[in-house]
């Protein structure tokens, strides 16, 4: 397993790869979502607009918590793969144990300060006296889960390097029936609310972040625990490769802040007295749209990530150049079926988050996914660029997208289209990935000068004989 793993980075022509490494990530992180969607649509159909919104309330600061884990997980994975392309398999499994460490100690950290400060948090994220009981109990009971559910992600991406792609991918399907069948055994067999949902979710990740630790400790993989030297030099390289999925992250939900106060005030403006809850229910409804269609985008970009960091260690930039076409090609196929999709469905697709009898909501819902829709004309190219410059230890680059696309353009166009009212929010997305598109091109064109550099410069020829 170990050989043919570094072989089919090395060697294997760039679309058959494509199609045995991508196509598991895109089903492995749809799968991932899977339980998001699931879960909007048992709080929405079983506890009602208020959950619902209180839900999305809480949701930012668990993502922030799994930003942590990404942090140190994606931020390890790519030294692990570059290591592994320069043969150095001492450095890539030092990495690797030192990063589970990490990982499990900050999420003991985080899901303390989760559940201490939960009143505190829940008031700042924009709840009000309504919203916030359902929003702290939601919170605390993810935060005491934390230590564990937190480091699913990570071992994702750690299968993923050490070749063991559907592996992955049917831990993440196994993790979404789970929490299918907790989530009806807690709303609907024992009648809980929204503490049920955050348990459904939380003990199915756990089980399965034991389950995809067992490859590593029976010592069959590429990547094996050994004994951790930490060292600062680690540190600097984790925290620069993983600063952009976290600053993103973070960004992101402070860009949720700003949007659930606009929400709140503009929905007032728009609809009375109750008219904030139901615009932040019709942005949770956006958000867990977006679940359907992101996943596929991001599980392309990250699944080719270890492949092309390996070459990139290799040296091979030609055979980078020809997995990257893939992987542009690939999402841009997704980009414009999920356009498509919310575009010509979103009364279907809204109505799996929104009660039948919740005709406002329901309509709302429907006039915002058609305006959001178009931003994944656009969005494929972001996540695309941005997977590309993390996997090519390119931190800088890919950071000022992340905050760009995640908080700057947001904030910006919030600003812009403020007289617009609600239309403004919905359809911030598309202004935000047409204006991370263009900041795309700009940085792809500057990473291209320095490939086409270090191409000219090497001493023997770069042309992968298997392409």
């Amino acid at each position: 397993m170990k050989r043919d793993t570094e072989a089919m980075y090395a060697t294997m022509k760039p679309w058959r790869l494509f199609f045995i490494v991508a196509l598991p990530g895109m089903i492995s992180m749809f799968a991932m979502s899977i339980y998001s969607i699931i879960e909007g649509a048992f709080i929405g159909q079983k506890l009602g607009e208020g959950a619902f919104a209180a839900v999305n309330i809480a949701m930012p600061l668990v993502m922030i918590n799994f930003s942590l884990a990404d942090l140190i997980g994606v931020g390890a994975s790519v030294p692990i793969s570059i290591a592994l392309g320069k043969k150095d398999k001492e450095t890539a499994n030092n990495v690797f144990s030192c990063s589970v460490i990490m990982i499990f100690i900050t999420s003991v950290i985080m899901g303390a300060v989760m559940f201490f400060a939960a009143e505190p948090l829940c008031r700042l994220m924009g709840a009000d006296d309504v919203l916030l009981d359902t929003s702290v109990r939601y919170l605390r009971t993810c935060a005491l889960c934390s230590p564990l559910s937190s480091i699913f992600f990570a071992m994702d991406n750690y299968l993923r390097i050490s070749g063991y792609v559907k592996t992955s991918m049917v831990i993440n399907v196994c993790s979404n029936f789970a929490t299918l069948g907790l989530l009806t055994f807690f709303l609907i067999g024992l009648d809980m609310d929204v503490v049920g949902s955050a348990l459904a979710t939380s003990i199915s990740m756990c089980i399965c972040s034991i389950i995809a630790m067992i490859p590593f400790l029976r010592r069959k993989t590429l990547l094996e625990f050994t004994k951790p030297r930490f060292h600062v030099s680690m540190f600097k390289e984790i925290a620069a490769c993983g600063s952009p999925v976290f600053l993103n992250n973070v960004s992101g939900r402070i860009t949720s802040i700003l949007m659930n106060i606009s929400l709140m005030t503009l929905g007032v403006k728009a609809w009375g007295e109750n008219g904030g809850t139901t615009a932040v229910a019709v942005y949770a409804v956006l958000m867990y749209s977006s679940d359907l269609c992101w996943p596929l985008l991001y599980g392309i970009s990250d699944s080719l990530s270890p492949a092309i960091g390996y070459n990139w260690g290799a040296e091979s930039y030609d055979r980078v150049k020809r997995i990257v076409k893939c992987a542009y090609i690939g999402t841009a196929i997704v980009g414009l079926v999920s356009t498509s999709i919310l575009f010509f469905f979103p009364d279907v697709i809204a109505s799996l988050f929104v009660k039948a009898e919740d005709a406002m909501l329901l309509e709302e819902s429907t006039r915002a996914i058609r305006l959001f829709c178009f931003a994944y004309l656009f969005r494929w190219f972001g996540v695309t660029t941005q997977g590309f410059l993390s996997a090519i230890e390119k931190p800088v680059l890919a950071t000022c997208m992340s905050v760009s696309t995640a908080l700057i353009f947001p904030v910006i166009i919030l600003g812009s289209l403020w007289s617009f009212g609600l239309d403004g929010i919905w359809f911030n997305f598309v202004g935000v990935n047409m204006l991370t598109a263009i900041l795309g091109v700009i940085l792809l064109v500057r990473v291209g000068k320095e490939i086409k550099d270090r191409m000219l410069n090497k001493k023997v020829p770069t042309k992968d004989i298997d392409s």
